[in-house]
């Protein structure tokens, strides 16, 4: 194919429908289907053999860690069979696939025609093969050799006016080895740029909990779902984001544990497990989950934790010392008095109105709770990207602290984390705003003063981009463009750009939409073989509970032409800095063993890395919170009950509030399938879940075209064309899935205090479709 006259790429899908099948929703999840599903995704990729070898070593103490979700593997005995998941299979048939995307194919592909591909088909070209460049004006990728790639980024780095002109992305996919050089080489450089994914995802629930117990991660650990009284999972859904939490809440509901679900959805997840490795989960119908399911209004669950604590503290006056744990909170924490005193002043019906639940079911939540104290309390994005997210949280603490469910056995907090790294990286250093203690550190062992201010994240970035102050984009992993808010607004601030950097594994949408000049560093994946002077090397993670373990792939890596992110980032920085590094980069390169040397000497809890990392196992992090001995900036050895203001959710006639959503064929931004069976909705991506009253109302029926509108700041965001679907939700409450509708996602619609976009609370109306919106 010639060169065609440059024409702008899409920045979001292309606005085409398939053809829609609705079904009945599941009220269970996983069973034969999964298993069925996964055999599917690894024939659909051409690697049954190839990935189906990998998958009995994924998960497993001498394999790989999965490159999905963060839920930690179990601490004895794993399953020989399939310690993963299907949405784990997935991504490993996506990761393992044997098709290759080569130089060859970007000669005959423009980019403009590439944009033209929706998410799904782009996912599924194969993997990356070697490293290409876009130059300026530049139509198509071509191929560029390493050491030219790299002396291309330092040459934009080097004549920047400020190292704070550059971004530095990450995913949670990098591992800590990658992670630790890579924010060396950015300070090293001179910035604190650093965004990542959990500016998108849990930045909310580690600013919270760093305030309320001293620790920015959660305290439960998985054997303490296997022996607990009561588990609440609130705004989160494991069935699609973490399924393998099903099996410890199977084990944990068989012990005698309670759990209450509550989620605008009435999730498959959360109402049932059939577990494909069980007699009862091929043969019978499994287990029940959910022995309570509260169906919470969007952003109604401050207002539901607050009822919830009025009838405990009804029950705690009729039975003084039986309901809260009077020692914890004598002992423990500050400001109870006044959390009482608010609590007290509600009217109990107005709270269960604000929230959307029934107040009898309410008040059976409560009675579950009253005179139980091993309580685990799991969250999602379903409160994390909420505007009061902060102060949601603070209210599950305070229901905690109430209880003193926290520093001991079967009780805690636990942040359902994503990605299966994300936890990994900021404990590495990958964070915008250190503590002045971790860079006295790196300046102590590395001899160089590294910059003191706080740098940008996620969303300052974009809106650095779009004001011409950052420059250089460089993306650790990822998919910057698709997983970020306000999609027109963050691309045009991409197109700003001198360079855009990315170092991926597959082909992706941020490819596409990018700077002057674009990079693509094709890197080995996590079940492929990283071998450096003929010795086969191992990386680590972290998981979301804590647990740090050794990780090595084990397949042929898909083209000779690919190097490890450790390289990638050693090799930059070489190229960037020269003589003037005080870092040995050499030495790196060599042997991770080095790398994992120096995080000992740089992070509390790393003592002897290099042999810990190796036992079954691996080794849990400290966390003086789980131990129930708390260090909080402001209140020292206690932890604080917080005071929080209800929201005011005034929505318009015509006015609804939607939360973005995956499918279960999807994780993160990866599509893996067009299906989302658990739901009911297959081949087709553009839905719009709707109660069946609103839509009456609004004069429209099932299977109507709409499009969708926000507002936000006065400036009319449209995404086009989508279908309604009638849904069990509560009323003026929609769901969409992203990132078709990041769209609308406006930049300025943040979490208080995280500065996280609030992706599940935002203003849409929603109007007949008009063809001409997609041609406007």
């Amino acid at each position: 194919m010639e060169n065609k006259p440059k024409k702008q790429a899409s920045a979001e899908p292309p606005y085409k429908l398939l053809s829609l099948r609705t079904g009945k929703p599941k009220d269970w999840a996983a069973g034969i289907p999964a298993v069925v599903h996964s055999i599917k995704s690894l024939i659909n990729d051409k690697t049954l053999t190839r990935g189906g070898k990998a998958l009995f070593k994924m998960n497993q103490f001498d394999g790989f860690d999965c490159p999905s979700c963060g839920w930690p593997d179990p601490d004895d005995e794993r399953s020989p069979i399939a310690e993963y998941c299907e949405n784990g299979a997935k991504a490993l048939a996506e990761e393992a696939t044997s098709k290759r995307i080569t130089a060859d194919f970007f000669k005959q592909n423009s980019v403009y025609d590439l944009s033209q591909l929706t998410d799904y088909e782009i996912g599924h070209l194969g993997r990356l093969s070697e490293p290409m460049y876009l130059p300026k004006d530049g139509t198509h990728y071509e191929p560029i050799s390493w050491d030219n790639a790299f002396s291309k980024i330092a040459e934009h780095l080097n004549k920047l006016e400020s190292p704070n002109n550059a971004a530095f992305y990450t995913s949670g996919r990098t591992s800590n080895e990658a992670s630790f050089v890579y924010q060396l080489f950015v300070r090293e450089f001179g910035t604190n740029n650093f965004p990542d994914c959990s500016n998108m995802c849990h930045e909310t629930s580690g600013f919270t909990l760093a305030q309320t117990t001293g620790i920015g991660k959660g305290t439960a650990t998985l054997n303490d779902f296997y022996d607990t009284d009561i588990v609440i999972i609130i705004g989160q859904n494991p069935g699609t984001n973490s399924p393998r939490m099903l099996s410890a809440l199977e084990k944990g509901k068989k012990n005698g544990a309670k759990i209450i679900a509550i989620n605008p959805l009435p999730e498959a997840g959360l109402m049932g497990f059939r577990d494909p490795q069980k007699v009862n989960g091929i043969l019978g119908k499994g287990v029940q989950l959910a022995d309570l399911y509260l169906p919470v209004k969007i952003n109604g669950d401050l207002a539901l934790l607050k009822a919830i604590e009025q009838l405990l503290l009804y029950f705690e006056k009729e039975t003084p010392g039986k309901v809260f744990d009077q020692d914890f909170i004598k002992n423990k924490t500050v400001g109870y008095e006044e959390l009482i005193k608010q609590v007290e002043n509600y009217d109990l019906e107005e709270l269960a109105k604000a929230s959307g639940v029934l107040l009898e079911d309410i008040r059976k939540a409560a009675e579950m709770l009253a005179y139980k104290n091993r309580i685990i309390i799991c969250w999602g994005m379903g409160l994390t990207q909420q505007p009061n997210g902060v102060d949601i949280l603070k209210e599950v603490l305070n229901l905690l602290f109430l209880k003193g469910s926290i520093g001991k056995p079967g009780a805690g907090s636990c942040p359902v984390r994503g990605h299966s790294n994300v936890q990994g990286n900021r404990t590495m250093l990958i964070n915008n705003h250190p503590s002045q203690e971790q860079l006295d550190k790196l300046e102590e062992v590395f001899g160089f003063n590294p910059p003191r201010e706080n740098g940008y994240d996620v969303v300052d970035t974009i809106k650095a981009m779009n004001e011409g102050k950052i420059k250089v984009h460089f993306s650790m992993g990822g998919n910057f463009l698709s997983a970020t808010p306000d999609t027109t607004y963050t691309a045009n601030g991409l197109r700003q750009l001198d360079l855009s950097v990315s170092v991926s594994t597959k082909l992706n949408r941020t490819h596409l939409i990018h700077g002057k000049e674009s990079i693509i560093l094709p890197t080995i994946s996590r079940s492929e073989t990283d071998i450096i002077n003929d010795e086969l090397q191992h990386v680590s993670t972290e998981n979301a509970m804590g647990i740090v373990e050794w990780s090595r792939g084990m397949l042929q890596p898909i083209s000779d032409k690919l190097i490890n992110e450790t390289h990638i980032v050693c090799r930059m920085a070489k190229a960037t800095l020269g003589n003037k590094s005080v870092v040995d980069w050499n030495r790196y390169m060599n042997s991770y063993d080095a790398v994992r040397d120096d995080i000992e000497k740089c992070i509390p809890g790393f003592e002897n890395y290099n042999v810990r990392v190796k036992q079954k196992g691996g080794f849990y992090l400290p966390n003086g919170a789980r131990e129930g001995s708390f260090k909080t900036k402001e209140f020292g050895d206690r932890v604080p009950f917080s005071i929080t203001k209800l929201p005011q959710n005034t929505l318009a006639d015509d006015e609804y509030l939607m939360a973005t959503v995956r499918t279960h064929d999807q994780f993160n931004t990866t599509i893996y399938g067009l299906d989302d069976r658990y739901r009911g909705v297959y081949n087709e991506r553009r839905v719009i879940f709707m109660n069946k009253k609103d839509i009456e109302k609004a004069g429209f029926k099932t299977g109507d075209k709409v499009d969708l509108f926000n507002y936000d700041n006065n400036t009319e965001r449209v995404a086009p064309l989508f279908i309604i679907v009638e849904y069990p939700i509560p009323e003026k409450n929609t769901v969409t899935y992203f990132p078709e509708t990041n769209v609308l996602v406006s930049i300025h619609n943040v979490v208080a205090g995280s500065n996280m976009p609030a992706s599940k609370h935002v203003k849409i109306k929603v109007r007949k479709h008009n063809p001409d919106t997609l041609t406007n």
